[in-house]
């Protein structure tokens, strides 16, 4: 690990750690999702920052990836089950981070949250150089099960790069086999999905984030300045409401033509199946030969 590298993730954890807080305590009935979005990435960019990705708040049923569209008005419900996700790089070094806030006036979510939050603990407390991500997925999964719920099984945690989100390991919600082990140097995020429900996750509405997976094939009919406003985050994922200014039309006619050619992935909300509530923590974790270092505490 480079020590440049590895002070800018530090920088990128500690600004995370310091929005994600400050969203704990703003997330309220009656708030606009957009707004915390926004004034997230406002306060990541204040510090020092840059987003790793869209904010997201996905709320109840859906686990991940509700990130606002242009103009949202969608509010937080008394009852809720809300999940604030969001990342920050530093120099193209991701930290990923995120919790989950019971907004029920007779806190009926606080111990699905907190299964969560214990499962999270108990993955951290395993790891160590040369242990398989399956014993970090046995951890989370005997955690949440001891509490009377569901692990989210077709969700993961993953590594984490250079303006990379999601690289290898990938670190399973449940106990597996696996050969894939630890490796001193290795920074990777650790994010138990609890659920009341079977715990199986799709894809469902409307796609409000983007990443570029490759160079356009053919640039013929692509908007100049909406492949500008993609190509300015290197690869990193971006969202609808990051092309004000544009001619929506346009941007919706580029973002098409991009996911035909297979250079756009796009990434829809993530429901669980059976529509019951989920609940999420994540970390962002360095690992040295001798130590294990929590980026986001």
């Amino acid at each position: 690990m480079d020590q440049q590298a590895l002070e800018s993730w530090r920088r990128a954890g500690r600004i995370a750690s310091e929005c994600r807080e400050w969203a704990k305590q703003n997330v309220k009935a009656g708030v606009l999702v957009r707004d915390v979005l926004e004034t997230v990435e406002r306060m990541i960019r204040e510090r020092g920052g840059e987003p790793g990705f869209p904010a997201q708040s996905s709320r109840n049923n859906i686990a991940a990836h509700y990130c606002s569209p242009p103009g949202d008005e969608t509010r937080y419900e008394e009852g809720d089950c809300v999940k604030i996700d969001f990342g920050v790089h530093v120099d193209g070094y991701v930290a990923d981070t995120a919790a989950s806030i019971d907004l029920s006036a007779d806190r009926r979510w606080s111990p699905l949250v907190q299964a969560s939050s214990d499962a999270l603990a108990a993955a951290i407390a395993a790891i160590g150089v040369d242990v398989s991500v399956g014993t970090l997925g046995a951890a989370i999964e005997r955690t949440i099960l001891a509490a009377g719920y569901n692990p989210v099984r077709n969700l993961t945690g993953h590594g984490l790069g250079r303006w990379k989100v999601h690289m290898p390991p990938q670190i399973p919600n449940q106990g597996e086999s696996s050969r894939e082990r630890l490796r001193a140097g290795m920074v990777f995020a650790i994010e138990p999905f609890a659920c009341n429900g079977r715990g199986y996750i799709t894809e469902k509405g409307k796609a409000e984030v983007f990443m570029m997976v490759r160079p356009p094939l053919r640039a013929k009919g692509l908007d100049k300045g909406v492949l500008r406003v993609i190509e300015s985050w290197r690869g990193l994922p971006i969202a609808r409401r990051y092309f004000e200014g544009h001619d929506p039309a346009v941007v919706e006619d580029t973002l098409t033509k991009l996911a035909r050619q297979g250079s756009l992935m796009r990434y829809p909300p993530l429901v669980e199946a059976e529509g019951v509530m989920v609940a999420q923590t994540e970390h962002s974790i360095y690992l040295s030969a001798d130590a294990v270092e929590i980026l986001t505490a």
